[in-house]
């Protein structure tokens, strides 16, 4: 992953953790778990705690983790910078932007909703790597079964994400509301 030259980053503590989130001048680039998978070096990154672009970031996580059901009320309008990914990994993730909050889909329904339903590996591997965890929801992918599986941030996390969202991770089926 190669990030812009004059990105910056701000470090908040989450309900679920220490956030390093980072933004280039052209957007928000990234929301990092200290601890996950493919973390770039973000300690490289010189802090900006006045970010116009984190600081959005900020307020939005704050109202998710005080009342995510409620979140839609503060539609997200801050540009994203992908610039990061390949274009296969840009298509992934701003698919994944697609799912509402309280619905999950599986690699393949995501492969399927991309167009490349052979590419359910290499649609895998993109979400793994998404760098804006939480604001591009690849949380809410599961497995075929309807089962948890891979998350950068940890799996723990992961359920408890879609536990905050209001799934219920015994009954959830791929498309399915946890509200249905």
């Amino acid at each position: 992953m190669r990030f812009h030259p004059l990105t910056t980053r701000s470090d908040w503590l989450s309900p679920l953790g220490l956030i390093h989130l980072s933004a280039s001048p052209q957007g928000l680039s990234g929301i990092f778990f200290e601890d996950q998978k493919h973390l770039p070096n973000v300690l490289d990154w010189p802090k900006d705690e006045s970010n116009p672009f984190i600081e959005k970031a900020l307020e939005w996580l704050k109202a998710y983790f005080n009342k995510p059901a409620s979140i839609h009320r503060l539609p997200w309008t801050t540009p994203l910078d992908f610039q990061s990914g390949t274009e296969f990994q840009q298509l992934v993730w701003q698919e994944l932007l697609r799912i509402p909050m309280g619905k999950t889909l599986n690699y393949g329904e995501l492969a399927q909703r991309i167009q490349r339903p052979q590419a359910v590996r290499a649609v895998g591997a993109a979400v793994g790597r998404n760098p804006l965890s939480l604001i591009v929801p690849c949380h809410r992918i599961v497995g075929a079964s309807g089962h948890l599986t891979g998350y950068a941030g940890g799996l723990w996390r992961k359920e408890k994400l879609l536990q905050w969202e209001h799934l219920s991770l015994d009954s959830r089926t791929s498309t399915k509301s946890a509200h249905e």
